[in-house]
């Protein structure tokens, strides 16, 4: 992720946002207690353990194709060749037969290929007799024939653990034996909204009051398998009772997530509250727009990720430094989105001092393919409905102040 300056045009001094990040994750110590599920129960939850085939991959030599399985030693000089059909193989089949020498077998996709058996017709490239078949052209030794373990051999490492079972480790799994698995237990999260503003949707709003959006933002970036989430849904700008839900949530979570109240305003009230409860407390100022206020903190073996209140500033610094440590929290071995190529589609002017995060719309490829990027309002920070139009961020780097239609600029897709 690229990365800059660490302070901006008034000279105050911020954290990078790799510096953030690795301070974050530096607090986000792994859980460590596994449980063992069937395979079927264990899809989307963390792998726990390091997982080595039990068969080999394929666990036989089989057929790539329906056609017919012949022996080289079988075959003349050509221009031509006939083969009698003595026999058929379908998949679940042993691969048994008693085929005489100068015969072919009938096989389908699946099925073992028998040991005496060194090449595979495709059906196409055949044609049908009263007795056999015909072809005209000489196969090569092992042609369409899949060798046992040539995916992988028996012992060979299939997963490490750390990893999410998603379609392809759970097919993994399966196809190296695995009826069951060790998996870490499922990451607590405790979740509630800070601010005496909000009101939740479908209610009526009186002056001064908003709907709370980040509250169902953080719902949908938390469906996760691998989580037990609670919901302690809004929670007003009262300090007893804010700081009555943060012991309530540190006694029962392994995470903790809020949104406001982290800045330094009159009523920015998480920072002094967890310090009271006896957290451990580190609030950061982060050279990165959207965002800029972040604070994590530890109480026991509880961690609190406190996000600023802002919808596009909540949800970039989530993306970009609480969504990595909440993943080293849950097992997972989880390295941040790497960034693809774009170009913009048009010059950018904006101050320099932070690294920016900037929502673009995709608006068409270049001949080469890549991306190009239409840079959406500079003023964005509480623009929800603006993100939900973005195909994703370009990433501008805090030094910079003009880039020229056609720049190349990181672009993380949503």
């Amino acid at each position: 992720m690229p990365d800059g300056c660490a302070c901006d045009r008034h000279s105050h001094m911020y954290l990078t946002v790799s510096e953030a990040l690795a301070r974050g994750l530096s607090a986000a110590d792994p859980i460590r207690d596994i449980e063992t599920l069937p395979l079927i129960d264990a899809i989307g939850r963390v792998l726990a353990e390091d997982c080595i085939s039990k068969v080999a991959m394929p666990a036989f030599d089989n057929s790539a194709m329906d056609g017919y399985a012949v022996r080289m030693v079988d075959l003349g000089e050509g221009p031509a060749f006939e083969l009698p059909v003595a026999g058929r193989i379908a998949a679940g089949d042993s691969g048994a037969h008693d085929a005489p020498a100068g015969s072919a077998l009938r096989i389908f996709t699946g099925a073992p290929v028998p040991t005496d058996f060194d090449a595979v017709l495709m059906q196409e490239d055949c044609e049908t007799t009263d007795v056999g078949i015909r072809f005209a052209r000489r196969p090569r030794p092992g042609q369409h024939i899949r060798r046992a373990g040539e995916d992988l051999k028996a012992g060979s490492p299939v997963l490490r653990r750390g990893c999410e079972i998603k379609a392809r480790e759970a097919a993994a799994l399966a196809s190296a034996g695995y009826g069951e698995v060790q998996v870490y237990r499922k990451l607590k999260v405790a979740l509630f909204s800070t601010g005496s503003e909000l009101r939740q949707p479908g209610e009526d709003l009186a002056p001064g009051q908003i709907y709370n959006s980040n509250r169902f933002m953080l719902r949908a970036l938390l469906d996760k398998r691998w989580i037990s989430l609670t919901d302690m849904g809004p929670i007003r700008d009262d300090p007893d009772v804010l700081e009555q839900a943060l012991r309530d949530a540190c006694d029962s979570a392994d995470l903790i997530i809020t949104t406001g109240g982290v800045s330094v305003g009159d009523e920015d009230h998480m920072p002094r509250l967890f310090a009271q409860i006896g957290g451990q407390t580190d609030v950061m100022k982060v050279a990165m727009k959207p965002g800029k206020p972040i604070m994590f903190g530890r109480r026991g073996d509880a961690l609190y990720i406190g996000l600023p209140g802002n919808p596009v500033s909540a949800f970039v610094t989530w993306q970009i430094i609480g969504a990595h440590m909440m993943a080293r929290r849950a097992g997972l071995h989880h390295a941040p989105q790497t960034p693809e190529q774009a170009v913009l589609a048009e010059p950018l002017t904006r101050p320099a001092g932070r690294q920016e995060y900037r929502p673009v719309v995709i608006e068409g490829l270049t001949p080469d393919g890549v991306p190009k990027l239409r840079l959406m309002a500079a003023a964005y920070s509480g623009r929800v409905a603006l993100l939900a139009q973005a195909d994703g961020l370009a990433v501008i780097p805090a030094e910079t102040e003009t880039l020229p239609q056609g720049h190349a600029v990181p672009f993380l897709r949503f």
